[in-house]
């Protein structure tokens, strides 16, 4: 059994080796089998702490093991829980039985993707939108695809980010080499624009005050405030963009929960396609978290300074950094695009849907102040004056619940949960319980809880 250890600032193996006894040092380097002459890469060694979602599991697993004997709930790492449709699920399963016959085996196929299924993902999701088939890049999910456009980008851009943000954004920034250093006390990297992205601005940037940058990071529906652009909005934003001659990632991994008529894609605003690249996935669309399907849109339009196409340099990345994704998760793709696989994947979204209202209605009876939870799986809730991993832990240790503290989310989360709404139905009912019964017993000893509460 292979057992992680995990150091804290003050373990000897985070300290300086100048500040390191001889004998201490030499006994360390024996016990992790000595070490190699190559010097460590300087950008992850910029990097904060643990990537947030590992150091939740990390902690959940530490409470498991003192708490043996509790049902834990996890209304935190945003994964799906139904079942993927029969009729999508058969499908990979009898493409999988085709591998095993001469006529149904397929090895590598192109590193862009099934040409069917980047037909399939133009037609359904852009429609009356001019994406071409060309233009779509099929690959083993939305986080794998921000870390090849950051190959993409390289080193020497500037970035800007929302802030709150999806931690995937920073962290791939900084293991490339696009940061400073991490400031302890303004929680944030340097050459990095944080857009303040909070209720005091409806959750969009101030872009009046946004220096330019090479690149801007946008989620919406955002990751994690819940909140959804709209279309003037976006417009706005494109146009900074064109602007400022920068580009856009827009991230629409959730733009399947958008219920408000809010634009579901940055190409549904005019002059998008020449300064925007989209990223989505089916992990939350159709549940693949686990099957690991999305695709990236490289505009022909979109072009680097010089004019030469910048899809045409993303080809080059993806052939050499990419075998393309699983055929088995292709063929599943294609079956959620079908008909009845889209009517089969509404009715599992709509069911979270249902899940997200149930805890929305149960926070803001608490009165807790509740954002997001509308055209997003995501709840995002103030908890005034307070630290989010203190809240994160005295809800955990209390009700056996596990959330996201939003300061792991960037300077902008501190005071925040987000609280998922991915989950079976009876573990989502029995969570408003006993969060119901905790708040309820300690509103004294809570000062963020009000008598009223504000709803986005």
């Amino acid at each position: 059994m292979v057992s992680l250890m995990f150091f804290s600032s003050a373990s000897p193996l985070c300290s300086s080796p100048s500040k390191i006894p001889k004998a201490s040092l030499d006994f360390e380097m024996k016990k992790l089998g000595g070490s190699t002459k190559l010097v460590r890469n300087v950008n992850l060694e910029k990097l904060k702490n643990n990537y947030l979602f590992p150091e939740i599991n990390r902690r959940e697993l530490e409470h498991i093991e003192k708490h043996p004997n509790v049902q834990l709930i996890s209304l935190g790492t945003g994964d799906t829980t139904e079942p993927i449709p029969e009729q999508i699920t058969s499908h990979m399963s009898n493409f999988a039985h085709g591998l095993s016959t001469v006529e149904g085996y397929r090895g590598y196929g192109l590193e862009q993707g099934n040409k069917t299924l980047r037909k399939a993902i133009a037609e359904t999701f852009y429609r009356d939108l001019h994406v071409k088939s060309n233009e779509v890049f099929v690959s083993d999910g939305a986080q794998s695809d921000i870390s090849r456009l950051q190959l993409l980008l390289g080193s020497n851009v500037t970035i800007a980010v929302q802030d709150p943000t999806f931690p995937a954004y920073i962290d791939s920034s900084v293991i490339i080499g696009q940061t400073g250093h991490f400031h302890e006390k303004t929680k944030k990297y340097q050459n990095v624009v944080y857009m303040p992205c909070g209720p005091n601005n409806s959750f969009f940037p101030d872009l009046a005050m946004t220096p330019r940058t090479d690149v801007i990071f946008f989620c919406s529906p955002n990751n994690p405030t819940g909140y959804v652009a709209s279309r003037k909005q976006l417009h706005q934003l494109v146009d900074f963009a064109k602007t400022n001659g920068s580009i856009i990632i827009f991230d629409s991994a959730y733009a399947a929960f958008i219920e408000d008529g809010s634009p579901r894609s940055i190409y549904e605003i005019p002059g998008a396609r020449e300064v925007a690249i989209e990223v989505s996935s089916f992990s939350k669309f159709a549940g693949f978290t686990g099957v690991r399907l999305g695709w990236s849109i490289i505009p022909d339009e979109l072009l680097y300074s010089n004019g030469f196409p910048i899809i045409n340099d993303f080809h080059r990345i993806v052939t050499t950094s990419f075998n393309g994704a699983s055929n088995i998760a292709q063929a599943g793709g294609l079956a959620c695009l079908s008909s009845g696989g889209l009517k089969e994947i509404r009715s599992v979204n709509n069911y979270y849907k249902e899940n997200r209202k149930i805890l929305m209605d149960t926070l803001v009876s608490l009165g807790l102040k509740v954002y997001g939870g509308v055209n997003a799986p995501y709840l995002w809730v103030h908890f005034k004056g307070s630290k989010s991993w203190d809240v994160f832990n005295e809800i955990l240790e209390n009700t056996h619940i596990i959330t996201v503290p939003g300061s792991g989310f960037g300077p902008g989360g501190e005071e925040y949960l987000r609280i998922s709404g991915f989950g079976r139905r009876d573990h989502i009912v029995e969570a408003s319980k006993r969060l119901q019964n905790f708040f309820n017993t300690r509103t004294k000893h809570f000062t963020y809880l009000s008598s009223t509460s504000n709803t986005n």
